[in-house]
């Protein structure tokens, strides 16, 4: 086949092949109905096997109580083998098998890894890169997603498996791609309507010179024509708004096959896209939700003692639940060990395996599903280990997912569609994390022989933690959020670039009534990450009662004074701090030293009916936790699940009978016991009943689930819920 011009491919995306009958108008996101019980399973790629073994795996997952599988967004090669040529037989006899064993199946749509023929035809479609820089063939995502040629293609694919599959009743949902992100590409198309985006956002040149302060080095510009490429842009703002570009080519391509998929599938088909984890740089997973009936995430962990305790997966399935108000997927976890080598082999222990799924269904998910079902024999991916090792036979991990999956049979429809309700949010701002990322208050530094690393990111995860550690949910806000009035704390951590009307939002919560906690560079820069001429912290000044005009990085440590939060050796703040001078707010932690002294570290100022305390300065992690204790306690949101071993971790919701559902952890080698703190209920697990103050005993790695008896009235129910 010859090469076509990109016109040519355009005008035939109009004929790419209709779906029978075609909508009028693809349906838009709506929230699925509530599931009967836990999706528990695996994706699954017959098409990796060494030999015919079809059978016998889906014999394998039945016994285990697998009851759904992820297929097909692996292989672009085999349903279209030659340009224009599909095959679904393949396909077909792995579905049919599935249904006849009772698993459902969630098919993806297999657009992020393009088959050879077509980068040989087109290669034009392979992204470039900064500087010039062209990807080549052979790794998956290497490719511009908004290449004409290639949505030509991936469209006639997606009409064509979503056509075929949409009325077999095993199928129940689809993902679009596969942890899609931006690709770095800098293609000219690309770079051609980044232009064309500024052009209609600033109106003129000079406009946008003006947000953008491109005098600087006299780089002003007066006509489009001279927008230089991103490549070497010094401008804070070019930076700024290349990231965000970035993230609406990813938010364009994804609400792109959302709408394919919805224009052609059943309406009892959920369409889902499974982000590779949560907060990213160059996703805006705020955005791409909108376009799905729920978001699902692939969230790893590192198993063994040393670091397991189920934080990172909370952080990431807090996120992920946030993004809608509600359930999530979880489409991938560790099988055994993972990477793309076998340097970093770390299979879980006894019981982490079984562990990691009541942690995400205690946080929200109605599904786990292990990537993968059997660990393959080559290539890029051989040691990112499946549910069966290489030699495909029943092992360690298979078995403690059988006892998962005979518990889930029983329990998971009391466990399926919490809703869970959290009274603490954290203010994510991801244009604060890309400009502190372009301009980062510190450098990775060694103190005591530990390397530390301190910015957006890590902030932000030591006040989940801190939070976690506590024993106190958080759901996550961000800045397009129009209203925080249904949290009792609003945690904002270094909130860098904020337009004046979000600020507003955060100052009228508190001076209604909120209470929240600030930490350093808030408010420091605008929209378009142009540190503000007016006095810092700028538009906050009168909300946190202090204004300042200088700051100073930390070549060392500095202790507080008096260890006002009694934390002893963690008395210590490091990387930044800024020079506060007090208006009508009153010190809480003054810096114990000779120069910095004069100014206060930690500050608290009332404001109308609200409150408000801010951090002038990094925090380490345990000061960090004795700070938020301090609010929480003040607010009265701490209690008996503050009073828990330092191993326990417990979590809680409402599920479908509208009866409340306490998980309690112990992410330790030892057992543990402690008197149940809540109402009198059935341990699900054990089928046993449980006594208020009644001993519970957990071994190492284990969990208790324990449903009360009471029902919540609806009404009750539902707020509890939210």
């Amino acid at each position: 086949m010859q090469k076509r011009s990109i016109l040519a491919y355009a005008l035939s995306s109009m004929i790419a092949g209709a779906c029978a009958p075609a909508l009028a108008q693809p349906p838009a996101a709506s929230t699925p109905p509530a599931l009967p019980t836990v999706l528990y399973g695996a994706a699954y790629y017959h098409e990796y096997m060494p030999y015919e073994r079809l059978e016998k795996d889906v014999a394998m997952m039945k016994a285990a109580g697998f009851n759904v599988v992820r297929l097909g967004e692996s292989t672009w090669s085999l349903w279209e083998p030659e340009d224009g040529r599909f095959d679904y037989a393949w396909m077909d006899r792995v579905i049919d098998a599935m249904g006849k064993a009772g698993i459902k199946v969630i098919m993806g749509t297999p657009t992020y890894s393009i088959p050879a023929w077509m980068a040989r035809q087109n290669p034009e479609i392979l992204a470039r890169k900064f500087n010039g820089v062209q990807n080549t063939y052979g790794m998956r995502q290497n490719m511009n997603t908004d290449s004409a040629a290639y949505r030509f293609y991936a469209e006639r694919l997606i009409r064509k498996i979503v056509t075929r599959y949409r009325d077999n009743p095993h199928v129940i949902g689809w993902q679009v791609d596969n942890e899609t992100g931006s690709y770095g590409a800098a293609n000219d198309d690309v770079f051609v309507r980044f232009q064309h985006y500024l052009e209609k956002k600033f109106g003129t040149p000079e406009n946008l010179s003006k947000a953008w302060f491109l005098n600087y080095w006299g780089q002003n510009l007066h006509s489009w024509v001279d927008l230089p490429r991103p490549d070497g842009a010094q401008s804070t703002g070019y930076k700024l708004e290349w990231s965000r570009w970035g993230q609406m080519r990813v938010t364009d391509f994804l609400t792109w096959q959302a709408g394919l998929v919805r224009e052609c599938a059943s309406a009892r088909q959920f369409v889902t896209h499974d982000f590779a984890g949560a907060l990213h740089s160059d996703v805006n997973e705020e955005a791409v939700s909108r376009a799905l009936d729920m978001p699902a995430v692939n969230i790893y962990y590192w198993g063994q003692r040393e670091y397991y305790n189920g934080a990172d997966q909370t952080l990431q399935a807090d996120f992920t639940r946030s993004l809608k108000r509600g359930n999530f997927l979880v489409t991938e976890t560790n099988a055994q060990s993972t990477d793309w080598s076998s340097s970093f082999q770390y299979p879980p222990y006894d019981g982490q395996f079984r562990q990691d799924v009541y942690t995400h269904l205690a946080n929200g998910a109605n599904m786990v599903e292990y990537w993968h079902w059997s660990s393959i024999h080559a290539n890029q991916e051989t040691y990112w280990k499946g549910v069966l090792s290489h030699d495909l036979e029943p092992n360690r991990a298979y078995a403690e997912m059988s006892r998962t999956g005979a518990e889930l049979k029983k329990i998971g429809p009391r466990l399926v569609n919490l809703r869970i309700r959290n009274d603490v949010a954290i203010l994510w701002s991801r244009d604060s994390l890309n400009a502190l990322n372009d301009m980062p208050f510190a450098k990775e530094s060694q103190w005591g022989g530990t390397a530390t690393r301190a910015d957006y990111g890590s902030l932000v995860r030591q006040i989940h933690r801190a939070l976690y550690d506590l024993n106190v949910g958080a759901d996550f806000v961000f800045p397009d959020t129009a209203d925080f009035s249904s949290y009792k704390l609003l945690v904002v951590p270094s909130l860098y670039v904020a337009d004046d009307a979000l600020l507003r939002r955060i100052t009228d919560y508190i001076r209604k009534g909120g209470r929240v906690v600030m930490t350093f560079k808030s408010g420091f820069t605008n929209e378009h990450t142009a540190v503000r001429w007016s006095m810092a912290p700028g538009p906050l000044r009168e909300a946190l009662g202090f204004h300042y005009q200088e700051f100073s990085n930390l070549a060392q440590p500095l202790a507080l004074k008096d260890d006002p939060y009694q934390v002893g050796a963690a008395n210590k703040v490091q990387h930044w701090a800024e020079f506060l001078q007090l208006d009508t707010a009153t010190a809480l932690a003054w810096y114990d030293h000779p120069f910095f002294g004069r100014w206060p570290a930690i500050t608290s100022n009332q404001y109308g009916a609200g409150k408000v305390i801010y951090q002038g300065t990094y925090l380490t992690d345990q000061l960090q936790k004795a700070v938020l204790q301090s609010a929480l306690r003040e607010l009265g949101l701490t209690g008996q699940d503050q009073q828990l071993p330092a191993s326990v971790r417990t979590r809680t919701g409402i599920n479908g009978s509208n009866r409340a559902v306490h998980y309690y952890f112990n992410y330790s080698a030892a057992p543990v016991s402690f008197a149940y703190p809540r109402k009198a209920g059935t341990e699900l697990l054990a089928g046993r009943k449980v006594s208020p103050a009644e001993k519970l005993t957990l071994a190492p790695w284990d969990v208790a689930i324990i449903e009360e008896n009471a029902v919540i009235e609806k009404d009750a129910a539902d707020k509890a819920g939210r």
